[in-house]
């Protein structure tokens, strides 16, 4: 049997329990506005989740192109439209829905000169629950020590990991109820159509048979 000290203990939990993710792009400049043009990444986020966005663009102010963000979900709700960034810009939310939400942007050509293939580059991290909090400030506040703090931080995530396994239980019920729903719908539209067919078949041989008895054909 192998046992692992409280700090390896930590160390593997935060290997196993990933929440923050970074993605690197190139973003080519376009002239004017267009949905088509713009890089969206998506991401599912829980109800009343703090996320963390981190965009860093590099150029500078009047190179002639201008990069927008705007960060929205699947349900209508809107969380930032940050407008000509460079450098690194920061933008925290909490999520008002269980839904996936975009963080889109666009490189608009405002140069008036030409330019050969324009383009921003784009360094993105997401922090998502307990990833997204601020663990210096905490510990400076609460006067902890560096274990405690890193373990308050694995508490939270691993009550996050909780929380998502009832949400992914709770849609699996839901889901299988409105199959067995479907399934009983079918089952008894499939008797319905068979009685319906059975009931015509025998009112048309009872109609034949009238009618070829009115015509003295039997």
């Amino acid at each position: 049997m192998t046992f692992y000290s409280p700090r390896n203990l930590i160390l593997i939990l935060s290997t196993l329990l990933p929440f923050s993710w970074a993605l690197k792009f190139d973003l080519a400049a376009h002239t004017g506005h267009s949905s088509k043009y713009e890089r969206c990444i998506r991401n599912f986020v829980a109800k009343d989740t703090l996320v963390l966005v981190t965009a860093i663009v590099d150029g500078h102010k009047g190179d002639g192109q201008v990069v927008n963000m705007h960060i929205k979900d699947a349900v209508g709700n809107e969380y930032g439209r940050p407008k000509d960034i460079v450098g690194e810009k920061r933008m925290a939310f909490t999520s008002h829905a269980d839904a996936a939400f975009d963080i889109c942007f666009e490189n608009q050509l405002t140069a008036s000169h030409a330019v050969m293939n324009p383009s921003r580059h784009v360094e993105l991290d997401i922090d998502i629950g307990a990833d997204a909090r601020d663990w210096s400030a905490i510990q400076a506040q609460e006067k902890l020590k560096p274990m405690e703090t890193e373990l308050r931080r694995v508490e939270e995530l691993v009550q996050e990991i909780v929380g998502e396994m009832d949400y992914l239980r709770t849609r699996e019920q839901k889901l299988r109820d409105t199959n067995e729903s479907t399934n009983e719908r079918v089952k008894w539209f499939a008797f319905g159509t068979m009685g319906m067919l059975v009931g015509l078949g025998a009112w048309q041989v009872v109609y034949l048979r009238a009618y070829f008895r009115s015509k003295h054909l039997i």
